[in-house]
């Protein structure tokens, strides 16, 4: 006979003792299923109707196709197979059948504020307690922070801190939830802090207007059980990590870039950590930011709730953390695919004999990983790039973003090279000239301007600010983005 996995969906897991897969013999889907209910009879009437015939509104899946279009119930399987139950789901839910005992730590509006987790077998009463008595720190309240905020407060998380010191900006409106145009230029922690408030004021929310550095992370983290990153850089997200090694703390990751994402848990006493994972960073101007590379608004809403729902998880005792685990989401072709991780024992942090047992100075260990040498670059303000413009110099503006940087605002006397195609345009570039380089701000015109003066070009300086500066202070009919 076969042995097959049956994937048993949370609504039917009270059926089958909380088993969410279960090992089964058989040469059919049909076979399959009746062994199954052989061992968990109360699971028939839950999958047949009274003519023995599979409710309509159950669905069986065998290698991720639906039997219906393949043989049916005669759906022939074999050792290993994956059959998968999947019956509809309504979105609502059936008030709490036995009434458990009142519990003193919830009022009467918590009760019905939070009766569709109390109905839950794997949350309930007790995974609610245990909700309200934890806390999260969050690290940004940017794309991801917003939605993962807004589903923790949500679900009750008793305490939330909130690290943050920017302002809302127009264009964080494509993706932050949490703010809306008439915020634009207000510092964001005072938004959040007043719309998690108001969406659940039992929850007490903490607010830090601060950057994240290796001086306060210590500090902030040892007052929470659980650390949520929705950091946008390496630095950060590194010292997070360190961070969360040194003292224990599980580090629910998150990071999405144009159409993809990524979500796991580190937590070094059982698993990997992120530099397992990434050991060290890419050079700066590599890997372009979400701002310089662009993401589809909804993405961070997705990988962001993906990061509530671990926190909720690991809170609660719940299902099976991302633990060894990376989900990785592509939202072009809308799959999910799921790689295992493994704990370096040579790990700098976390590994058996570690080298870093302190936070370090992590802008600077972002900024020069990577590089054979560091290269100093001469900065040439957005003032000083227009009078030599204007004087007609014999100097070059090279412009080193991507295309639809360059459509929606440029300077019109400046080459365009993309920087990912400069190495096989080199022949472009007059050696005898200043060359200026640009970019949005400047990190990705740093990073090309070095690798111009490595390949032998003798003048060349990035201009301060990149185009965004050149729009603010020279020519402001340009678009801003």
């Amino acid at each position: 006979m076969m042995a097959v996995l049956v994937k048993i969906p949370s609504p039917l897991r009270r059926f089958t003792e909380g088993e969410s897969v279960v090992e089964v013999n058989g040469q059919t889907v049909e076979e399959a299923l009746e062994n199954l209910i052989g061992q968990f009879s109360e699971l028939a009437p839950q999958l047949y109707n009274e003519k023995g015939e599979l409710r309509n509104f159950v669905n069986l899946y065998v290698r991720g196709e639906d039997i219906r279009y393949l043989d049916a119930m005669a759906t022939k399987i074999k050792d290993g197979d994956e059959v998968m139950i999947i019956p509809s789901i309504a979105g609502g839910g059936e008030t709490l059948s036995g009434k458990a005992e009142v519990a003193t730590t919830f009022d009467r509006d918590e009760y019905l504020r939070y009766s569709r987790h109390f109905s839950l077998p794997e949350i309930g009463l007790e995974g609610q307690r245990k909700l309200k008595e934890a806390s999260v720190l969050i690290i940004g309240v940017g794309g991801l922070g917003s939605p993962a905020s807004i589903y923790l407060a949500a679900a009750g998380v008793g305490r939330i801190g909130l690290v943050d010191y920017d302002v809302v900006d127009l264009s964080n409106l494509q993706r932050q939830i949490l703010y809306t145009s008439a915020e634009i230029g207000k510092p964001k922690l005072t938004i959040a802090k007043q719309r998690l408030q108001a969406l659940n004021p039992n929850v007490e929310i903490t607010t830090y207007a601060e950057s994240l550095s290796s001086a306060n992370a210590v500090s902030l983290f040892r007052n929470y059980d659980i650390i949520l990153d929705g950091t946008d850089n390496f630095p950060t997200r590194y010292l997070v990590n360190d961070v969360c090694v040194f003292q224990g703390k599980p580090n629910v990751y998150g990071s999405i870039f144009r159409f993809d994402g990524q979500v796991s848990l580190f937590e070094a006493k059982e698993g990997p950590c992120y530099r397992c994972l990434y050991e060290e960073p890419p050079p700066p101007g590599l890997v372009p930011s979400c701002a310089e590379g662009g993401v589809l608004g909804v993405l961070p809403s997705v990988v962001g709730s993906l990061q509530a729902t671990e926190a909720i998880k690991w809170i609660t005792g719940a299902g099976q953390p991302l633990i060894g685990r990376l989900l990785l989401f592509d939202a072009l072709s809308m799959t999910f695919r799921e790689v295992k991780l493994q704990k370096n024992p040579d790990c700098v942090v976390c590994g058996e004999n570690p080298t870093i047992t302190e936070p370090i100075d992590y802008e600077g260990f972002c900024g020069v990983s990577g590089l054979e040498e560091m290269v100093t670059v001469p900065e040439l303000s957005v003032q000083k790039v227009k009078q030599k413009l204007d004087s007609g110099e014999n100097h070059l503006i090279l412009d080193v973003r991507e295309k639809w940087e360059w459509d929606i605002a440029h300077i019109k006397e400046a080459l365009f090279i993309p920087m990912n195609a400069i190495p096989s345009r080199l022949d472009e570039l007059d050696p005898s000239r200043e060359i200026v380089v640009h970019c949005k701000e400047g990190p990705r015109a740093i990073a090309m301007a070095e690798y111009l003066i490595k390949q032998g070009f003798p003048d060349v300086k990035n201009m301060t600010g990149g185009i965004k500066k050149w729009t603010i202070e020279v020519d402001p009919s340009l678009n801003l983005y």
